[in-house]
């Protein structure tokens, strides 16, 4: 009787067989397909963001007016004279941006702390379920979704001086004033430009904060009204302090978007703002497509720029410190 002799078969390693396995062109191609999805968005950021801002500091260091807007390349360097121009505030163009940096900054504190308080107002508010709610927290986002034309011709009409629903309720049914006011020229345009940024603002303020409060466990309420905690005391000690990363973001982008925005002064307004309400955007504006000094223009713009990055670099630093100190 003959016996077949039967070989164990080698076992090798994972490691090994892995690598004498050939590699798969489809995982490359896997691999790679991201990154070229991703291609023609980058591109078109470049070419939308990155070139105009390349060609903007570039523009800022020419003498850059009406006599060179056909051909903008041949224009002379003055170098640093731009920025000497619109940091001179004993000069009247100096004087006029420095007075329309001052009203932006107060425009933009009071914007963004009004949206703010009556978004997370309102989101707390919204937290309780009654009958409704759904409806509610509809109407409350109808600002934000309207188009920005849209409600600042709106409220363009509201404010008219005859014929304008806001005279009209003041003055002709409340009897708050004595006359009709004038809300698109002289002081009351701060006003009326306060009005319309908060009315479009506070709905996203609505709208980040109710997400936030999602986050924040129930059983935290329910522990502190077990202890005697009253309204205030729960929203002071849990819900402010639970939001905290969510304000901290909140509070930048709508700072960011309240100080760059130009839509609702150019559109409640047109090219010229008044005096009270003239904003940093539509100052830079009139300095480049009115007077056509487009390289005071760009000089002005990159300043604005810079004061930006500061101002956005030395809160992420602050902010970053506070929730190490708080982890602490």
């Amino acid at each position: 009787m003959t016996t077949t002799a039967f070989k164990e078969p080698v076992r090798r390693a994972p490691s090994e067989v892995a690598a004498r396995a050939p590699r798969r062109p489809g995982r490359l191609r896997r691999l790679s397909l991201p990154y070229l999805l991703l291609l023609p968005a980058l591109l078109l950021e470049l070419l939308v963001h990155l070139v105009p801002m390349v060609i903007g500091v570039v523009m800022s260091f020419k003498e850059l007016t009406q006599f060179y807007i056909r051909d903008w390349g041949t224009a002379p360097w003055s170098g640093l004279g731009n920025y000497r121009v619109s940091v001179d505030f004993d000069a009247p163009v100096g004087e006029a941006l420095l007075h329309s940096f001052l009203v932006t900054v107060g425009f933009t504190l009071l914007s963004v702390g009004l949206c703010w308080l009556i978004g997370t107002a309102a989101a707390v508010f919204m937290q309780d379920t009654f009958r409704g709610r759904g409806l509610l927290r509809a109407l409350f986002l109808v600002p934000y979704a309207l188009p920005v034309y849209t409600a600042v011709i709106t409220w363009a009409f509201m404010f008219q001086h005859d014929n304008g629903l806001v005279n009209h309720v003041l003055h002709d049914q409340l009897h708050l004033t004595g006359k009709p006011s004038f809300w698109l020229i002289g002081d009351n345009s701060f006003y009326a430009l306060l009005t319309v940024s908060v009315w479009k603002g506070w709905p996203f303020a609505f709208l980040i904060v109710t997400a936030g409060l999602q986050n924040i466990p129930g059983e935290l309420y329910e522990a502190a009204a077990l202890d005697g905690a009253g309204t205030w005391q729960r929203i002071r000690r849990i819900t402010l302090p639970s939001l905290r990363p969510v304000n901290q973001v909140l509070v930048l982008v709508l700072f960011l978007w309240t100080f760059n925005d130009f839509n609702t002064p150019y559109v409640l307004f047109g090219k010229s703002a008044p005096e009270a309400a003239d904003l940093v955007s539509v100052h830079i504006y009139q300095s480049s497509f009115v007077t056509w000094n487009f390289g005071t223009g760009s000089a002005m713009s990159v300043l604005l720029l810079l004061f930006l990055l500061v101002v956005t670099g030395g809160y992420l630093l602050l902010t970053s410190r506070g929730r190490r100190a708080a982890d602490v």
